[in-house]
C-alpha cells in the first residue's frame, strides 16, 4: 500500500465523521481484532490504539489518527478484503503502523495495561 494512500485514510475529517468513525470502531473492533489476533505481530500495539483513540484525554488529533486507522482495521472490505486468509489483513497492518508510529508517545501505559488485560480476556 503506497504512502499516498496511507496518508488519504489518515487525514483529519469533520468532527461528524469522527463520531461516525469511532462508533464503527467500537461497535467492531473486538470482532475483528479476534480474527486477526494471530495475523498482526503488534496486536497489543493495536488494542492499546483502541483504548487511546476512546480516552477522552487523548489529543483530538490523535484520536482522529487513530479512529481513522482503526475504522478502516474494522471495515470487512477495503483495499484486501480480511476475508482473504493470510492476505487480508496486509493492507490493515500498514495503515495500523503508519498510525501508531505516528502517535507512539500518546499511547499511555494505562492504554497498554488495558490492552493486555483484555488480550488475556478476550482472545483466550
Amino acid at each position: 500500500m503506497s504512502q499516498t494512500k496511507v496518508g488519504e485514510i489518515l487525514k483529519p475529517v469533520s468532527a461528524d465523521e469522527d463520531r461516525q468513525r469511532e462508533r464503527r470502531v467500537r461497535e467492531n473492533f473486538w470482532r475483528t481484532a479476534k480474527r486477526a489476533a494471530r495475523h498482526i505481530p503488534f496486536m497489543e500495539d493495536v488494542v492499546a490504539s483502541y483504548y487511546a483513540a476512546t480516552d477522552r484525554n487523548t489529543p483530538t488529533r490523535v484520536r482522529g489518527i487513530l479512529l481513522a486507522a482503526l475504522a478502516y482495521f474494522v471495515m470487512p472490505v477495503d483495499m484486501i478484503p480480511d476475508f482473504l486468509i493470510g492476505f487480508g489483513f496486509t493492507d490493515d497492518l500498514a495503515v495500523l503502523t503508519a498510525a501508531v508510529t505516528a502517535i507512539q508517545g500518546h499511547i499511555k501505559p494505562t492504554h497498554r495495561a488495558a490492552a493486555r488485560e483484555a488480550l488475556e480476556r478476550e482472545l483466550d
